[in-house]
């Protein structure tokens, strides 16, 4: 009988319970996806940046080029060809294992091309590099996304989501560092290339994990004899697929604005600092070295949370504490100047952040259907974030100059509260449970598979 994640087990949980997932072999497979997810965007972002600023590039282009970053929004828009479209010869290896390897492939050729552009000859040149890039580390993303949804269980939706964060936190770091120390040693060119083994880790935990079974068992009991049926499936299917779903239109108010008010915060939070007057080291030793060690925290406590709580409790408890986690800014923000008020408050905002990271994502990867997981989630995630992006790149600003700072956090922790009550809503009525698709049921694709047959 299929369940939901938070009926999968009946039984007295405990503590080993929550943690015996970080060591099963799907959730370490996420960690190696991971590590292969933060390539494209951290040669495009970070890497990028340092080397045209040391190209002399004038700031104002160096920050336009962060606008590559919009595949990542867009992504959903041709997910659909990774869906339905089946590659020849290597489609024998699974949908998802064939797609991986060619937009890895994708992927890195387009590395080694942004490293070959001179931005000191042609920045023209350099940003098409970049977009086509962005285009191929998007598309990587999504078969990294679906292929991991597909491999985990319901029950390791929230370890898988969190192991997938530490692989990205360390892909990025390490990708970042390493391109720096070979540039730094031989040239940018070099440097690019040696960045490419990061996309292998995806590459290979495909080949060894194989084509994930709940996606083979969901797509076997829909696929026809027509490719173009298939195909058809794939560009519709997904959208019909969860409109058709009791509460689709709630369920897409809470993707689309849960997160207002921590983006809007976090958004402004380096003008804080700047204001308050606390110098670089004092911003690099609390923003970023508690912040990211805080993170880390939070995402280990997330995924035990989700074992151990389920997915209602567990994503209701961190909506709470994003929300009240405002509440520290307004405080610092009232106090002034104050390292340990700035270290409490980036501690516990990113300790929340790293715990909602996990239980939120793994509901969103929970309401995927497995036979549209890559459209599906790419179009979630989008929506995720794409609202948040225009309204504090438009608004935040504004705001902080008309209220000041402490009253702009508070009006952001008031703004986090619809998506917390919504959410409480959604689970006291059984939408939460309704509106799950089939990556979220245990035994689904069995049960699908057996209704076919």
């Amino acid at each position: 009988m299929a369940s939901t994640p938070d009926k999968i087990d009946t039984r007295r949980r405990t503590w080993w319970d929550g943690i015996r997932p970080y060591v099963e072999r799907a959730p370490l497979a996420s960690l190696a996806l991971g590590i292969s997810s933060a390539f494209a965007l951290t040669m495009i972002t970070s890497t990028l940046a340092s080397r045209l600023a040391e190209a002399g590039i004038e700031k104002k282009s160096v920050t336009a080029f962060a606008l590559v970053i919009l595949a990542y929004n867009l992504k959903f828009l041709w997910a659909w060809v990774i869906e339905g479209v089946r590659l020849p010869v290597l489609g024998r290896l699974g949908q998802r294992v064939s797609w991986m390897i060619v937009l890895a492939a994708c992927t890195m050729a387009a590395a080694i091309n942004l490293g070959l552009a001179d931005p000191r000859v042609s920045l023209a040149h350099t940003a098409s590099t970049a977009i086509l890039l962005g285009i191929a580390g998007a598309s990587f993303d999504i078969v990294i996304d679906a292929y991991r949804i597909e491999l985990l269980e319901p029950r390791q939706l929230g370890v898988g989501a969190g192991m997938g964060q530490y692989g990205w936190r360390i892909g990025s770091a390490g990708l970042g560092a390493l391109a720096l120390l070979v540039a730094d040693r031989a040239n940018w060119e070099t440097a690019y290339f040696v960045s490419c083994l990061f996309a292998l880790p995806a590459v290979v935990t495909a080949l060894i994990m194989g084509e994930p079974q709940r996606h083979r068992e969901a797509v076997r009991a829909v696929a026809g004899r027509r490719p173009l049926g298939d195909l058809a499936r794939a560009v519709v299917g997904p959208f019909a697929e969860f409109f058709r779903r009791p509460g689709a239109v709630i369920v897409l108010m809470f993707i689309l604005f849960h997160k207002i008010g921590d983006t809007l915060a976090n958004l402004t939070l380096r003008l804080l600092f700047n204001d308050l007057g606390f110098s670089k080291t004092e911003i690099a030793v609390y923003d970023v070295g508690v912040g990211f060690w805080a993170l880390l925290a939070g995402v280990f406590v997330g995924g035990i949370m989700y074992a151990r709580l389920g997915m209602k409790r567990s994503v209701l408890v961190s909506l709470v504490l994003m929300a009240v986690s405002n509440l520290s800014f307004a405080a610092l923000a009232a106090a002034g100047h104050s390292n340990m008020g700035m270290a409490g408050a980036i501690g516990f905002e990113n300790f929340a952040s790293g715990i909602g990271g996990v239980t939120v994502i793994a509901y969103f990867s929970a309401l995927t259907d497995l036979r549209f997981t890559a459209s599906q989630y790419a179009l979630i995630s989008a929506a995720a974030s794409i609202v948040g992006r225009v309204l504090t790149g438009t608004t935040a600003g504004a705001l902080v100059e008309r209220f000041g700072y402490v009253n702009f956090y508070l009006l952001t922790t008031i703004l986090a509260l619809p998506g917390v009550v919504l959410f409480w809503w959604m689970s006291r009525s059984g939408l939460v449970d309704r509106s799950v698709g089939s990556a979220g049921i245990a035994g689904a694709g069995d049960a699908r598979d057996s209704a076919a047959a």
